[in-house]
C-alpha cells in the first residue's frame, strides 16, 4: 500500500529513502471493512483520510434519509469540517467498500512537517488542487440537469457505477433510485 502513496506523492515531488521512512515509521495504514462508520453525526474527531485502496463517502441523515454528498477513491483525501473547525461534525463517513486509509491527524501531521518540511508544500499545493476540483465540481452540480450529472459522472467517474450502490448513486445525483432507473433507460435507448 506504501506503493500507492509513494506513487501519488512522486507526481509531485520525488521522496528521498529517509523521507520514505518518516512516513512509513508514522503508522498511519488502517484497513475497514465494508459498512464501517469512520465518523458520525454528532461525533467529535481530528481525523483525515486518504484513500489508498476502497471507497468511502459522505453524507448527511435528513429526515430520516440518507444524503450522499461525495465518495472518496483511490488517490484522493478527505479532512472532514470537523477536523479543522473542532466542531462536532454534521455528517457521517462510511466504508462503501473494504477499504485501507491513510489516517491522519493534525499532530501527525505536524511531527510529519518537522521532520520532512517539504511535506507542507506538497500538502498545500494537493490541497489547493483539491479546493479548486471541488468548487468546479459544485458548480457542475448546481448548474445541470440530472441527466447532465448522470452524463458527467459516466464521463469523470465510471467506476462509481460499479463500486456504489444505485441508491447511494441516485441520492448523489439529488434525484432518486426511481429516477436514476428511468434515466439510464432513457440513456440506453439514445
Amino acid at each position: 500500500m506504501e506503493k500507492i502513496l509513494f506513487d501519488y506523492i512522486a507526481r509531485y515531488m520525488v521522496l528521498t529513502e529517509d523521507e520514505q521512512q518518516i512516513i512509513r515509521d508514522l503508522s498511519m495504514f488502517k484497513t475497514f471493512k465494508k459498512d464501517t462508520i469512520l465518523l458520525k453525526e454528532g461525533q467529535r474527531s481530528e481525523e483525515s483520510f486518504f484513500v489508498l485502496q476502497g471507497c468511502i463517502r459522505c453524507y448527511y441523515i435528513i429526515e430520516g434519509e440518507e444524503k450522499t454528498t461525495a465518495f472518496y477513491t483511490e488517490t484522493e483525501s478527505l479532512a472532514p469540517l470537523c477536523s479543522i473547525n473542532k466542531k462536532p461534525s454534521e455528517h457521517y463517513v462510511a466504508c462503501v467498500e473494504d477499504s485501507i486509509l491513510l489516517v491522519s491527524t493534525p499532530d501527525m501531521e505536524q511531527l510529519t512537517f518537522e521532520k520532512f518540511p517539504r511535506f507542507e508544500t506538497l500538502c498545500r499545493i494537493i490541497s489547493e488542487e483539491r479546493v479548486a476540483e471541488k468548487q468546479a465540481s459544485f458548480d457542475n452540480f448546481k448548474t445541470s440537469s440530472p441527466e447532465e450529472r448522470y452524463l458527467h459522472l459516466l464521463d469523470t467517474r465510471p467506476d462509481l457505477l460499479q463500486r456504489v450502490p444505485q441508491y447511494q448513486l441516485a441520492s448523489f445525483l439529488g434525484i432518486t433510485p426511481q429516477s436514476l432507473s428511468r434515466l439510464r433507460k432513457r440513456i440506453v435507448t439514445k
